[in-house]
């Protein structure tokens, strides 16, 4: 696949981290790794590689490939604090990179999304389904309003947090949530509104 050109933009120099899996939706992860590019932003899509260099996976509604060789295992404090965002998407993706061999032990993703909620600086984006990641670390929304998958607003509400029916929603200063993948389009514009206003001169 063709490297995706950046532009100048309101983003340029920032960094959006997407998890990525098998199952993914394919509209929405395409979306996104041209509509950040548009507006500057260098988009890394991560992945427990498994000791492997890199892993294709295939999408859930055409079995379209997609090669993902950035690894969210291991990955330290300050390279963390690089990413403007950090992005759950829908699909399955979430229920694959929940998966432990330990279960007393967080799931390698499931460890970095709560690292990525210790820090205020990284917006955090979840959409749709993407709440099943935060499933064993429940604390990280609790008391926070979000939108779901009507799938999962049990779940949510298990997990301590408002449920608001509305198509994206935006909790404080780094959260927002979507109700769905084919939301996409409106969930990535507030990502990257609230991101260009915090870049943008006092």
């Amino acid at each position: 696949m063709a490297e995706i050109t950046l532009r100048e933009g309101p983003l340029s120099g920032a960094k959006i981290a997407i998890l990525v899996e098998s199952d993914f939706f394919e509209p929405e992860i395409h979306y996104y790794q041209r509509r950040f590019a548009e507006e500057g932003a260098e988009v890394h899509f991560l992945t427990r590689l498994w000791g492997q260099s890199e892993i294709t996976f295939l999408g859930h509604e055409w079995r379209a490939p997609f090669s993902a060789h950035e690894s969210l295992e291991n990955v330290d404090d300050e390279t963390l604090r690089s990413y403007a965002a950090v992005i759950v998407p829908s699909g399955m993706v979430s229920d694959r990179l929940r998966f432990t061999e330990d279960v007393n032990r967080l799931a390698p993703a499931a460890d970095f999304l709560r690292r990525a909620f210790d820090e205020p600086g990284v917006l955090k984006g979840v959409i749709c389904h993407g709440f099943w990641l935060l499933a064993s670390i429940p604390e990280t929304i609790r008391g926070r309003k979000v939108v779901c998958h009507n799938n999962l607003v049990g779940d949510v509400r298990n997990m301590g947090a408002e449920y608001v029916d509305s198509d994206v929603v935006v909790d404080g200063a780094d959260l927002v949530t979507g109700r769905t993948g084919m939301h996409a389009h409106l969930f990535a514009r507030q990502i990257i509104d609230l991101l260009a206003d915090r870049r943008a001169p006092a």
